[in-house]
């Protein structure tokens, strides 16, 4: 049995009065994967437990299994897991995300503008966070680069236990309200202060500025944790998994959780990332002897967090087209009995641009259990409305690997 998982994050949303009162989902031309729903089991998953923030480290680690309240200590380890970069016992790894801030004034009264910095490139921003490492960093503090402004930090001076927010959920507010709170909050406060004085006037910002492209002028900090591990996907359902991601903190569960991880070039975790390479990537794990493929693609929630709605729209198609439906004819094409299951980690409503806690739909087949046809399923927030409902990821990720 082969196993493949497609997880589109954030594309769970709401109904749109510009889309005549559908959702994205619906609104979609689903080709492929609607085509799959209509002899597939559907329904709602809740994916994000009760107390837990709906993040998609929690996200996608409860949809492959694993207890987010059980085990998850923060969204950075794990990045840092992807990036190979060591931790010790007394480490704390923070994501230290290259953002834009508007306004004059002290730090506080700036808005955050964007959370990617104009979807910063790799080359920027690698010049950018070496500049804040060289200047902030030294022994027992160094800043790391990562994907895009997906960069890190890790210490053994900070501590953990304050509270942070992420950027992303925070766009066109004040900071202020939103920083750092609680016990060492102070010294991650001045690291934010201090790398917007050294980053707003940098000659590389100065640059974009004039290339009519939004400035990356300063570390915010968030998402804080300390080493983490996890029992191997093997042991747990006897599966040789794949991890096919653009982002760090995917790559770092699928590390975590014993996985291969795919690297695919050109995927950049954007609208324009590189669909056909990570089929491609999915169908050599398959044909290597991997048991079950992770696809992860970021664009539909980075469409969402800054109120997208055409490019959530044409990021749903292009993964329908150049994902879903060339890795579906492959397993097809072997002869092999497979079983897919298609879900966003969680909902990323276009209205609230952030995640949500509600529950997320699904699509499972079963290639050897085809059910009827039935025309009216679909893909999308109504799986629910004829569908069973599983209180957790664990639970649905259980009956997947039956």
């Amino acid at each position: 049995m082969k196993y493949f998982m497609l997880v589109p994050d954030g594309c769970g949303d709401r109904p749109i009065p510009a889309l005549g009162g559908r959702t994205p989902l619906e609104a979609a031309e689903l080709t492929h994967i609607n085509a799959l729903a209509k002899i597939s089991e559907t329904g709602l998953v809740q994916t994000i437990p009760a107390g837990v923030e709906p993040g998609s480290d929690a996200a996608n680690l409860s949809i492959l299994g694993y207890d987010p309240a059980a085990c998850l200590s923060g969204r950075a380890p794990l990045e840092a897991a992807a990036m190979g970069l060591p931790m010790g016992a007394a480490d704390v790894a923070f994501r230290a995300s290259l953002v834009t801030l508007e306004g004059d004034g002290p730090y506080e009264t700036l808005t955050v503008r964007d959370h990617s910095a104009g979807e910063i490139g790799d080359e920027d921003a690698e010049t950018l966070i070496r500049a804040v490492d060289n200047a902030l960093g030294g022994p027992g503090m160094r800043f790391y680069p990562g994907v895009s402004y997906r960069c890190l930090l890790i210490s053994d001076r900070l501590e953990s236990g304050c509270k942070t927010t992420p950027p992303h959920d925070i766009l066109g507010r004040p900071a202020g309200a939103y920083l750092p709170a609680g016990a060492g909050a102070g010294a991650i406060r001045a690291l934010m202060v201090q790398s917007y004085e050294l980053l707003k006037n940098h000659p590389l910002n100065l640059e974009r500025i004039g290339r009519g492209l939004r400035p990356a002028n300063s570390v915010w900090i968030w998402g804080q944790g300390r080493k983490m591990g996890l029992a191997p996907l093997e042991r747990k359902y006897g599966v040789r998994g794949c991890m096919v991601a653009a982002v760090n903190l995917l790559k770092g569960i699928g590390r975590c959780a014993g996985m291969d991880c795919a690297d695919v070039p050109g995927a950049n975790g954007t609208l324009h990332t590189n669909y056909q390479g990570k089929a491609e990537a999915a169908v050599k794990a398959f044909e290597q002897g991997r048991d079950f493929v992770f696809i992860h693609v970021e664009a539909p929630d980075e469409c969402s967090h800054t109120g997208d709605r055409e490019g959530k729209l044409a990021s749903l198609q292009r993964i329908d087209r150049k994902v879903f439906g060339p890795v579906t004819d492959y397993l097809k094409s072997t002869g092999e009995p497979y079983r897919v299951l298609v879900l966003p980690d969680h909902k990323t409503p276009l209205e609230i641009q952030t995640h949500s806690t509600e529950p997320v739909p699904f699509i499972l087949y079963d290639s050897e259990n085809p059910l009827p046809p039935d025309g009216a399923k679909a893909f999308s927030e109504t799986c629910g409305a004829r569908g069973r409902f599983f209180e957790s990821g664990p639970a649905l990720a259980a009956y997947f690997f039956r």
